[in-house]
């Protein structure tokens, strides 16, 4: 059965409120959010954990690795492309998407041990090797970081599930950056 893309009209009551968090956060509502409405609590969820990582201490590079990390991970056709556009909104130096889309190197080594770090925190379900703390802590991040990124995990399982779950459609100002693995 397929899901439905709510609107503002369709959505239940309570998720109504936070579709028009959506138009006026991305001056939209992204097909995530739309499929998201269905459940309030998961629109909300995902509408708080976003806010949430967005104001750790990374910076708009540092949240593009983990974001596209996590979604090329989890192989999500909808957030590759919507964290593409994203990044590209927020200036970061395309090299970096590009890398991470297509499985290369970051462009600086403190980039790819957070990607490393990101990955095997998620593959291993929180249970990073010494070489990799080791890594980690090297190249200048903290235990801070490694629970920002565990923020992070929990923001993309609960969107690239769902778009899994919902083949949720590229919105139209993301196909350009269209995503398969």
């Amino acid at each position: 059965m397929k899901f439905q893309l709510h609107n503002q009209t369709t959505a239940p009551e309570a998720s109504q409120p936070l579709l028009a968090n959506s138009i006026k956060n991305f001056g939209m509502i992204p097909n995530l959010h739309a499929v998201m409405a269905e459940s309030p609590a998961v629109l909300e969820s995902y509408q708080i954990l976003h806010e949430l990582f967005q104001n750790t201490s990374f910076d708009a590079e540092e949240l593009t690795v983990v974001w596209q990390t996590l979604n090329v991970a989890h192989e999500c056709h909808y957030c590759v492309a919507a964290h593409t556009g994203i990044a590209n909104m927020m200036k970061v130096d395309a090299a970096i998407t590009e890398a991470l889309r297509n499985g290369a190197e970051m462009p600086n080594s403190k980039l790819q041990v957070l990607h490393e770090t990101t990955l095997e925190l998620a593959r291993e379900r929180g249970r990073p090797s010494e070489q990799t703390l080791s890594a980690f802590y090297q190249a200048g991040y903290t235990q801070r970081h490694l629970l920002e990124i565990v923020l992070g995990i929990s923001q993309k399982v609960l969107s690239n599930y769902t778009n899994h779950l919902s083949e949720t459609p590229v919105d139209k100002v993301f196909e350009a950056f269209a995503w398969q693995k």
